[in-house]
């Protein structure tokens, strides 16, 4: 649940929550000024490390390592890795078996239940193989085919002749590319193939990746939640750590386990301090090659405003499950996955208030624009796209304020569910097909998980923010209003609005589209009334986007000629290679060390009584005599990662497992928009620590042995 699937799922609520709720009208305080921070300089790389596979950077890891990579190096490292959705996985055994964390593996374990069991919770051996369980939801995908398709999606956007035409072009080549490939193949191969388009650069460059996918993937192992999520949210995003987050699944093909030489053996030894590694994922989402103008943005509107979004329903679900215990085991996956996000957000805007990472972005920015305009050929070529942009983030800025409080789906489902309602009269009683996608329930159909307490605080804290940003200026809700206080008018609007009341609902929902449109319902008739406005405040909103693109791809461009394959992409939740080295770092007037071992995990047990979260289930509480508690459980290195490299391997230049990626300490969280390696870290679970485990602890001997020799014994 935690870790960096869940940053990945963090910047995916992030994305629609910011869709439904846009910026904040009012700026948090501003970045403080000093001349200290004139004179700072980017670094190498600020922009990460985070290396596709189409252009690795050969002869920097030649220099960095003293290790050269073939071209088959590369290949096999590219084909055992595999792609889950929303995480990474790897083959680690020539028959087929894959590796990943457990948090990535819970959809899985819950789809295979059996009656009364808790697998997610309590953890799952196949002693056998014919005991494997086949997860219908679960599937992997092997990057097999890369191809530069840029000149022709390119082609396709610079013959618009509107900006929104461009847009279009755009997408439909795309899509035209994909369906083309997948015709193709489909042709000439029974392989179930999937294609992908990835721009790079913000659309200087785009690939092409086909994927073959496996569909039959048998669950072989988990441990229980409580050792792969020790510590539980207090210390996620943290270090040290002791969690063993790992799963195994097994890939088979015409019934019987796949057979693959593309594989990572595990490593006798594991990692250990300044060993070099090399991390191969799917990082979901950065901004480090944002303009200055966007940043700033995301700092001053986009962000703080989530974050209080966030802050609100954390608050509104916690002290329901105080007032309601019995609720605590319902409530505690949506409040942890909440708490995450805002752990993940304010990280993320810990970055953008920091005055020497954005000095770095400035001087970066400062340079790249000069490599531009004082070349005549590019300055032709490209002209001043930074202003551009700047003067289209300057009128979004203008916009957001109201925008956010006419959106009527942006908090609590009091205000969503008659706002779908609405939009399903308006569709003249037809349930539109978008009306299915994003937060909140839509049309005609009562949400099953509205709990009035809950919704009703948050009703309250909504309108509080639409009452600070609109004033008394909007007449329709100023009706709504009626003089009271937000928190009086939702405590109101809750007992006699129809969102209150499944049957009130379903009633108003039989009827003639007028009727509902024609309601007397408060909330209704605040959502029919301001409707236009708000329709035309995200049309406004859309035109600028749509003007924006083609500056923001032209950057792109001039940012691929100037600096070329030399910095990474941003990351797209594609497969790239992430370089490192294992090292600890300063942290709490103190030193965190590289490695941590079973020692550290047992002294947390009794340190804090023995308590959830640091709690132990029963085989982890009399260890066998040969369990070695010296043995490394977890480490930290210096890759590059982010939400999307849960499961990501970490291998040697041996293209040897060494570790399991699982999380980043709470100082990577800034490397949302720019790399620092001074104290980012990535968190994995031990090669050593992981075998340890498996064999001693679980018993899961039949694992344990393919893991040693890579394959079945």
């Amino acid at each position: 649940m935690n870790r960096t699937l869940n940053r990945f799922l963090s910047v995916v609520f992030l994305a629609s929550f910011l869709l439904l709720v846009g910026c904040s009208s009012q700026p948090a305080t501003k970045m403080e000024s000093s001349q200290s921070y004139e004179t700072v300089k980017a670094g190498q790389f600020d922009n990460g490390k985070m290396w596709t596979f189409d252009f690795p950077p050969v002869d920097y890891f030649a220099k960095t390592y003293k290790f050269n990579p073939t071209k088959e190096w590369f290949d096999k490292a590219r084909l055992a890795a595999l792609r889950l959705p929303g995480c990474t996985a790897a083959f680690v055994s020539e028959d087929g078996l894959v590796m990943t964390n457990h948090h990535c593996a819970r959809g899985a374990l819950d789809a295979v239940n059996k009656e009364g069991e808790k697998l997610s919770v309590l953890g799952f051996f196949a002693a056998t193989l014919e005991d494997e369980r086949k997860s219908p939801v679960t599937y992997v995908d092997q990057l097999v085919l890369m191809e530069d398709v840029t000149k022709d999606i390119q082609a396709a956007f610079d013959s618009g002749t509107t900006d929104s035409a461009k847009t279009a072009n755009r997408m439909a080549k795309i899509t035209d590319v994909q369906r083309q490939y997948a015709k193709k193949f489909k042709e000439t191969t029974k392989d179930s193939m999937v294609f992908n388009v990835y721009a790079f650069y913000n659309g200087g460059r785009y690939s092409l990746y086909g994927f073959k996918r496996y569909i039959d993937v048998r669950l072989v192992y988990a441990p229980e939640e409580q050792a792969a999520f020790f510590g539980g949210d207090p210390d996620n995003f943290t270090y040290p750590r002791y969690d063993f987050d790992c799963s195994f699944f097994r890939v088979y093909e015409n019934g019987k386990p796949l057979k693959t030489a593309n594989f990572f053996k595990f490593s006798k030894e594991g990692a250990k301090e300044g060993d070099a590694t090399f991390v191969i994922g799917n990082p979901g989402s950065t901004n480090r090659l944002l303009t200055f103008a966007q940043l700033e943005t995301l700092r001053d509107f986009q962000f703080p405003l989530t974050i209080a979004g966030l802050t609100s329903r954390m608050s509104a679900m916690s002290n329901y499950v105080e007032k309601n215990p019995d609720q605590k085991v319902k409530f505690m996956n949506q409040i942890f996955g909440v708490s995450n996000s805002i752990k993940a957000v304010t990280g993320y805007l810990g970055g953008l208030r920091d005055p020497y990472l954005m000095a770095k972005k400035k001087d970066f920015e400062h340079s790249f624009k000069n490599a531009v305009l004082n070349s005549s050929d590019l300055k032709a070529k490209y002209g001043d796209p930074w202003s551009d942009i700047s003067t289209f983030e300057a009128e979004r800025r203008a916009l957001f304020g109201e925008a956010n409080a006419l959106n009527a789906r942006a908090r609590s489902q009091y205000m969503t569910i008659a706002a779908g309602l609405v939009d399903f009269a308006k569709g003249g009683g037809v349930q539109a097909p978008e009306q299915g996608r994003g937060r909140g329930p839509r049309g005609n159909v009562y949400p099953s998980n509205f709990v009035p307490e809950v919704e009703k605080t948050l009703l309250a804290d909504q309108l509080a923010f639409m009452q600070k940003t609109l004033g008394d200026k909007n007449e329709a809700f100023n009706k709504l209003l009626a003089n009271r206080s937000p928190q009086v008018a939702a405590e109101e609007l809750a007992k006699t609005s129809i969102s209150g009341s499944k049957e009130r609902f379903e009633e108003l929902a039989k009827r003639k589209p007028e009727d509902i449109l024609n309601s007397t319902d408060p909330l209704i008739a605040f959502v029919v009334q301001t409707a236009p406005r708000a329709a035309e405040l995200q049309a406004k909103l859309t035109e600028i986007r749509e003007k924006q693109a083609p500056k923001v791809q032209l950057l792109g461009k001039a940012m691929y000629e100037v600096y070329g394959t030399s910095i990474p992409p941003d990351a797209t939740f594609s497969l790239r290679i992430a370089d490192g080295v294992v090292k600890g770092y300063d942290y709490n007037g103190t030193w965190a060390p590289p490695v941590t071992t079973f020692y550290g995990m047992y002294d947390r047990y009794y340190s804090f009584g023995k308590k959830e979260p640091w709690n132990l289930a029963d085989h982890w509480l009399n260890p066998p005599a040969d369990f070695k508690m010296s043995t490394p459980l977890n480490f930290v290195s210096t890759n590059d990662i982010i939400g999307g490299n849960s499961g990501s391997p970490v291998i040697n230049t041996n293209l040897e497992v060494v570790g399991l990626i699982f999380d980043g300490n709470i100082e990577s969280l800034p490397g949302n928009i720019i790399f620092d390696e001074t104290k980012n870290r990535s968190v994995s679970v031990h090669s050593a620590g992981l075998v340890e485990g498996i064999e001693k602890i679980y018993k899961a001997a039949r694992l344990a042995k393919e893991l040693k020799a890579g394959k079945i014994e």
